[in-house]
This record gives C-alpha cells, sequence and structure tokens, in this order.
C-alpha cells in the first residue's frame, strides 16, 4: 500500500518534471520565404538542385538542440522561373499570406535584383543562393541584399590573373543581353584597363550568337571571355565550331557554374545544329572559373559533414526525386550554397534572438513594419562566419560572399582543376595540369612581326660597285682632260663644261649609295639625313651634267644661227653664269623645302602576309620606308616642272644642231645624243618610279640603273673619242679635220678661196712662162756676148799689138759700154710668214733696160 503510495507520487513528480516542461518545449515556427527557380527555359534553373540542398539544411538546423532553442525553423517556397515577373508575384504572395517572414531567399539575379530591391519596403533582408550579378552590390539599391553565391565579379580578379600568368594582353568578350552579364563586363573591362590588357572587341547578343561570333572572327580574337547562361552558351559553342573558332589557336572562358556535360544536354530541344562529337571537338580546352562551391578541404563543417558526405546526401536526395548520377540537375554546383544560406539564416535568427533577449523582447515580434528588429537581422547577418561544405562563408560591407576562386580546364570531355585564386590576398595555388593543344601555350593574337622591307644586300652591293667604277671613271676622265688640256682636239671642246660634266656625274653616281641606305644600315633618327642628302645629291648632279651639256648644245645653236661673223661669238662666262643659274635656282628650291617642310621618313604598311613554313600563329607586316614631306607633291611638282621644261628645251635644241659641226666645238653631234639619252630615260624612269615605289628592289634598281646607263653613256659619248683621237695622233697638237664637217658659210668661204687659188694659179703659170722666155733670150744673149768678148779681147790685142807704139788705151771705154747696156731682172717670192689668202702666190717684178726689149 505504501509502495503503491510512494509510486503513484513518483509517477506524478515524473509528469511535473518531464511530461509538463515537454509540452512547453513544443517548438515555434520561424518562417521564411524561399524562391527557387525551379523551371522555364530561359536564365538559370538551379532551383531543381538547389531546393533539395535547402531542405536537406533545414533538416539538419532543426535538429541542432542548442540552435534556435525553442523554435523551428520552417521554409515556404515557391518556384519562379527565373521570371523576374513571376519573382514578383512569388514574393507579395509570400508576404501577404501568413504567417509573417522573418528573411527571403532568392536564386537567379533577375529576380533577386526585383525582389531586392523591393524588401527594403517590408525591412525584410534578402539572401541569396543563386545570384552572381554585379548589380546586386549597391547598397544604395540593395540595402539589406546578402548572397552566400559570390558575384560574378569575383570571376574577373581570377580571369585577369590567369591572363597576366600567360601573358595575354589582348581579349574579347561576347556576353548575353542580361544585366548581370552587363554589369559583369563593366566591372571586367575597368580591371582589364588597371592591368594593362586590351579589350579588341565586346560583342552581345539577345538570343541569337551568330553575328556575334562572326564578329570575333572578324575581329581576330584569340583569347576570348563569354557570359552567357547555359542555354546560350550551348548556341554560342555550336557557333564557334561552325567558325572554326576553337582548337590550338583559342583560348574560351565560359563560367564555371555549368553542370559538367552542359555542351552535349539538349540538343535537339534546343534545335542546335551541331552534334555531340563537334560541341565536344569545340569545347575541348577552354577554361572555367567559378566561385569554390565546394569545401575543397576533407574538414568537417559546423553542420558536422565534410564536403564529401554532403555530396552523398545530396545525390541521394536527387536520386529520390528521379535524378541519375550520370544526370545531374541544373544548379547541382550551387547546391552548398543553398545548403550554406539556410545555415547563415539560422546563425543570423539565433543572434538576432540572444540580442533580443537580452533586452527581454522576442524575434516573435518582428513586424514588416519593425525596424529595430529588423536592424538586428541586418547586423547579425552582416557579422555570420562560419565554414559551411562550400567554404569559409563570410559577406563584405557590400552583402557579397567572399570566397575562393577556381579555375578549371575541359580536357578529353571533362573538368580538370587548375588551381585557386583568393582575392583578397592575391594567392595563385596552381597545379600546372593544363593540357593545350598543339602542346604550346595559345597565343593573344596572331603574332604579327613587323618586317622592314630594304633594299636586297647583293642588289645594293652591285649597284654601288659599278657606281664606284663609274665615278673612278669620271675622275680619271678629269684627270685625262687635265693631263691633255693643251691639245687643240681638248681646247675646242669645251674642256670646262667637259669638267662640269663630270663633277654631276659623280654626284649623281654617289646618289645610288644613298639611295640605297634604309632602316638595315640607318637609325630612324638618321634617316631624315639620309633623305635631305638623297635629294641635294641627284638634283645638284643632274644640274650640273645636264646643264653643261644644254649650255654647249645651247652655244652651238646660237653659232649656226646667226648670220654675222661678229654675233656669233659666245663668250665661254656667259655658258658658267647658265650652269650657275641652274645651280642657284636648285639651291633655292632645296633651301625652301628643307626649312618649311623637311623630308621625313613615313611608313607605308602593307597587308598582312602569312609566311612559308610558319609552325606558329605568325603574320607578317609588311612595312617601306619612304622619304616624303607633309606637301611632298607640291615640290615635287616644282621641281619635275622646272626640270621638265630644261629637258624639253634642251631636246628642241639638240634636234635643231643634229646635223651641224662646228671647228669651235668639235664633240656638238656627240652632246646632242648624249640629251636624248638622257631626256628618254628621265621620261621613262620618273613615271615608272611613281608606279613601283612599293616595289624596293625593283625601284632601286630601276632608278640606279638608270642613272648609270646615262652616266657611262654620256661618258661614253663625250670622252671615248677623244681618248681614241689622242692615242692615235700622241705627238699631234693640232686637231685633225677629218672628221669635221663645214657649215654653210664655210662652205661659201671655201669655194671662194678655191675660184681665188685658181686664178692665182692661172697668173702664176702665165708668168712663168714669161720667166721661161726670158731666160731662153737671156742665154742667148750670154752666148753672143761672150763671143763678142772674146772677138773683142783678140782684137784688142791686136790692136795693142799694132798701137802699142801710140799709147792708144780702149779698155776703159769698152768696160763703160758693157755696163750701160746690160739688162736687169729681178724676180722678187713673197715671204711665208708675211700671211695672206695669196701666200702661195709668188710676186714677180721686171727691170729690163731698154736695150732689151
Amino acid at each position: 500500500m505504501e509502495v503503491s503510495a510512494w509510486t503513484r507520487v513518483a509517477w506524478v513528480v515524473m509528469v511535473v518534471v518531464v511530461v509538463i516542461p515537454r509540452a512547453e518545449a513544443t517548438p515555434r515556427p520561424l518562417n521564411i520565404g524561399g524562391i527557387f527557380p525551379i523551371g522555364g527555359s530561359d536564365g538559370w534553373q538551379g532551383g531543381q538542385a538547389c531546393q533539395p540542398a535547402a531542405m536537406l539544411a533545414m533538416e539538419d538546423v532543426n535538429q541542432r538542440p542548442d540552435l534556435l532553442p525553442g523554435y523551428e525553423l520552417n521554409l515556404a517556397w515557391n518556384d519562379s522561373l527565373c521570371e523576374p515577373g513571376l519573382g514578383a508575384a512569388v514574393m507579395y504572395d509570400l508576404l501577404y499570406n501568413p504567417p509573417t517572414k522573418l528573411m527571403l531567399l532568392g536564386g537567379c539575379s533577375t529576380v533577386c535584383t526585383t525582389i531586392g530591391e523591393a524588401a527594403k519596403m517590408w525591412n525584410l533582408v534578402v539572401l541569396s543562393y543563386g545570384s552572381s550579378s554585379p548589380a546586386l552590390s549597391d547598397r544604395q539599391r540593395f540595402p539589406t541584399f546578402f548572397r552566400t553565391h559570390p558575384s560574378a565579379t569575383v570571376h574577373n580578379p581570377t580571369r585577369i590573373r590567369v591572363m597576366q600568368k600567360y601573358n595575354w594582353s589582348r581579349v574579347a568578350i561576347i556576353q548575353q543581353a542580361e544585366e548581370v552579364f552587363i554589369s559583369t563586363v563593366e566591372d571586367l573591362e575597368v580591371r582589364c584597363k588597371d592591368a594593362g590588357i586590351e579589350i579588341v572587341t565586346r560583342q552581345s547578343f539577345l538570343t541569337d550568337p551568330t553575328d556575334a561570333v562572326r564578329n570575333l572572327k572578324r575581329q581576330d580574337a584569340r583569347i576570348i571571355v563569354g557570359l552567357f547562361y547555359v542555354s546560350a552558351a550551348r548556341r554560342v559553342l555550336c557557333e564557334i565550331y561552325k567558325n572554326k573558332l576553337y582548337g590550338k589557336s583559342y583560348v574560351w572562358f565560359f563560367i564555371g557554374w555549368y553542370e559538367d556535360n552542359w555542351f552535349e544536354n539538349h540538343l535537339v530541344e534546343e534545335n542546335l545544329n551541331c552534334t555531340r562529337e563537334e560541341m565536344k571537338q569545340a569545347a575541348e580546352g577552354h577554361l572555367t572559373t567559378e566561385a569554390l562551391m565546394w569545401n575543397k578541404d576533407n574538414e568537417k563543417t559546423i553542420s558536422g559533414m565534410t564536403a564529401g558526405d554532403f555530396r552523398l546526401r545530396l545525390n541521394q536526395a536527387l536520386i529520390d526525386r528521379g535524378y541519375e548520377n550520370q544526370s545531374t540537375p541544373v544548379g547541382y554546383q550551387e547546391a552548398p550554397l543553398a545548403y550554406d544560406a539556410i545555415w547563415s539564416v539560422a546563425l543570423a535568427l539565433n543572434k538576432t534572438m540572444e540580442v533580443l533577449a537580452a533586452v527581454n523582447r522576442s524575434i516573435e515580434e518582428f513586424t514588416y513594419t519593425n525596424e529595430e528588429i529588423a536592424r538586428e537581422l541586418y547586423k547579425a547577418m552582416n557579422a555570420t562566419q562560419f565554414l559551411g561544405v562550400s567554404g569559409r562563408v563570410a559577406f563584405s560591407t557590400d552583402g557579397d560572399r567572399i570566397a575562393w576562386t577556381q579555375v578549371e580546364q575541359m580536357i578529353d570531355g571533362r573538368y580538370h582543376k587548375l588551381g585557386y585564386y583568393h582575392v583578397q590576398t592575391d594567392n595563385l595555388t596552381w597545379f600546372n595540369r593544363e593540357q593545350w593543344i598543339g602542346s604550346k601555350v595559345p597565343q593573344d593574337r596572331t603574332i604579327v612581326r613587323r618586317q622592314l622591307r630594304t633594299v636586297s644586300l647583293a642588289l645594293f652591293i652591285s649597284m654601288c660597285t659599278i657606281s664606284t667604277i663609274g665615278a673612278v671613271w669620271a675622275l680619271f676622265l678629269l684627270g685625262f682632260t687635265f693631263a691633255h688640256r693643251h691639245r687643240r682636239l681638248i681646247q675646242l671642246s669645251h674642256p670646262a663644261c667637259n669638267n662640269i660634266t663630270l663633277v654631276g656625274i659623280v654626284l649623281c653616281l654617289g646618289s645610288i649609295f644613298l639611295l640605297g641606305l634604309d632602316g638595315q644600315f640607318v637609325s630612324q633618327q638618321q634617316f631624315p639625313t639620309v633623305c635631305g642628302l638623297r635629294a641635294w645629291c641627284l638634283t645638284l648632279g643632274f644640274t650640273l651634267a645636264y646643264g653643261a651639256m644644254f649650255s654647249k648644245i645651247w652655244r652651238v645653236h646660237r653659232l649656226t644661227t646667226k648670220t654675222k661673223m661678229e654675233n656669233k661669238r659666245v663668250e665661254p662666262w656667259k655658258l658658267y653664269v647658265m650652269v650657275g643659274s641652274f645651280v642657284v635656282v636648285d639651291v633655292i628650291v632645296l633651301s625652301v623645302w628643307q626649312a618649311v617642310d623637311p623630308l621625313q621618313r613615313r611608313l607605308e604598311v602593307f597587308p598582312l602576309e602569312k609566311p612559308k613554313d610558319a609552325v606558329e600563329d605568325i603574320k607578317i607586316k609588311p612595312e617601306l620606308e619612304h622619304c616624303e614631306s607633309k606637301h611632298n607633291t607640291i615640290w615635287l611638282g616644282l621641281l619635275y616642272g622646272y626640270k621638265g621644261l630644261l629637258l624639253i628645251f634642251g631636246l628642241f635644241l639638240a634636234y635643231e644642231t643634229r646635223s651641224i659641226k662646228l671647228k669651235q666645238i668639235n664633240d656638238s653631234r656627240l652632246v646632242g645624243m648624249s640629251i636624248y639619252n638622257v631626256v628618254v630615260l628621265c621620261l621613262i624612269t620618273a613615271p615608272v618610279t611613281l608606279v613601283i615605289s612599293t616595289q624596293q628592289d625593283a625601284s632601286f634598281a630601276f632608278v640606279s640603273l638608270a642613272i648609270i646607263f646615262c652616266c657611262f653613256l654620256s661618258m661614253a659619248l663625250v670622252f671615248v673619242p677623244k681618248i681614241v683621237e689622242i692615242v692615235r695622233h700622241p705627238g699631234e697638237r693640232v686637231e685633225a679635220t677629218g672628221d669635221t664637217a663645214p657649215s654653210k658659210e664655210e662652205e661659201e668661204r671655201y669655194h671662194k678661196l678655191l675660184h681665188e687659188n685658181e686664178e692665182m694659179q692661172r697668173l702664176i703659170a702665165e708668168k712663168e712662162e714669161k720667166i721661161r722666155l726670158l731666160k731662153l733670150k737671156l742665154q742667148e744673149r750670154t752666148v753672143l756676148r761672150n763671143r763678142e768678148q772674146q772677138q773683142q779681147q783678140q782684137q784688142q790685142q791686136q790692136l795693142a799689138s799694132e798701137n802699142h807704139v801710140a799709147g792708144v788705151d780702149y779698155s776703159t771705154h769698152h768696160m763703160r759700154l758693157r755696163q750701160g747696156g746690160r739688162p736687169a731682172v729681178r724676180i722678187v717670192t713673197p715671204d711665208a710668214s708675211s700671211g695672206g689668202d695669196h701666200a702661195s702666190v709668188p710676186r714677180i717684178s721686171f727691170d729690163i733696160s731698154e736695150s732689151y726689149l
């Protein structure tokens, strides 16, 4: 009896101690609202895997006695189809239907943009597990927004770091026209600019990426960042295959939160004209960057599980829902973020409850107008930190998840982790597992190698050698002319003009050296000086050489067109003045040109060329140097016009005097032929050079050969005949006239002198006949006189003997008679030194006494 009484008391005590407190300990619900994108065809349908993960987290949170004591977390959710309008409707339905929701969970970025901006009107904290839009980091626009999914901008530092690792400094971007991707690209552009990376083009599309991908090919994009949802990614990948933008020359950066076999799924449903093999071929080797959504360390998390344990539980939950391991639903990669989002909500609510309990308040007092509790919830969420299955969970001041990012590469159809990157510490952990097609890191562009087109060295040396020979020959001719300056052959060829011609030829031949000097011999700073020397040397050389020949042919024309002898004489100084005036004009034009608009180095760039047998992706960018000024056409027109008139006038004078030879200028016909040569070559060379100016070897060879031919032919025509004549007649000092033809006036004078000579010869013949007759008479007289003398002597002897006694003397008287009767004849020949036209005719003077006539 007593035992039973004590038994009854014990049971009563047990009921009071155990049963009644347990009745009071029934957990009260803490309600949160969830919006999951599960259905639909566009956008991100990550709720398919994230919603089961969130439900697993609800179970684990509610089983923790030390978390939310006396309360049970409850999740009311609905599908938004990742459509902003429907997402807003779901949010309004959750808020306007009881019970009161303490927080909201959001899914895709487009929906979170709508609910995050509106939630502040209800003092609600919004936590997202699947939105990456950088726009959601704007605290002015979204003051109560947090997310366990890192912002899409967290990929950009990782992309920049990988680009810097491989020295890629030229990238292209293709994006889907959604706010999440637009804001991500804007952030990427800023970071690229700061890192010195050029964005060659930015293409966007709404639904059809065909034109955008084609534009990438036109821009020669090699490193390409693609930002789009997974369905758009499949369309882009198909266009990549069609346009051959894959392989060893291309690297694509895709978003890493696609499912592993995203490029093989839904090809038929989305009407893609690419097979699975083609898609796999186009996807091979691409890189992905994604926030680290699975804890990379095998350590227990706040839930007591490792990331591997959670994966097993999630896989089983998905199998229970009808998914197979080989076909993971969309959002599988983000499932840990949804799991940790529930834990973040629970920890924030738990901390808020502790703060409110300190002031004797309860979390159940929260209403949509209670700003005080809302502020405490915001502070608690902002301070939340823990180790979750997705890694270390913490939030920045903008509500963004602070997380590691990982880089993966598709190799043989499977993703392989390449490394991890932590933004705050700039720590890149790299495994060196990357594999590139062709076993070589792709280049960020077609390697364009600048190649300066220069004159062939063999051609330059050969032309310079010929020019040197010509210059030496010209100097030899100068010495030859000086050595034989006393010869009349040289004197009558106007040697001063010949010497000027030779000096000009030396300058012209020297200009060939300057024409061949280009970038392989001189620097960019020295090139303008070479340009100026080219113009001066060639212009002055042409003026001296051609001007001297022009002055000689002008003198010939002047001598043959005047009628009076006294007007035919042209003083030598006038020829020097003529050549000097030409030089002065050149000096003035070149000086003004050099001072006002100097010649500079201008590069002509040609289309890219693909080298032969190039293993690397290389193209040649040919460049050619030109000497040009700003108003190059005007200056060339001025020089060409002035020189052209001089050439034409010289050609006219040479034609007018083509058949005339003068004793005063014995090489006039040869000079005329030289002028023909110069004019013809100049008229051919000038236009042809303008046409072939882009072909350095052809242009240099053509101009050089034209100069060499002009110079050599002019020297041969003017000087070789003189050398031959002097060699044939080394001792003569008077010019041989066998090859000279008289002018019309000289012919008239010749015929006149010939007639006078004939008349003189006739008179001489008559005089000589008279002299012969007189000589005969004189001989006869001499004979007679001798006889008479003999007779007289005999008579005198007789008389002397007979009259000796008488003393008669006849000798004196006889001698006087002889002297008085002697005839006198005198013949006078002219002095040869007296000169005159009749020097060859002797003058005869007769002085005969009357007794003989």
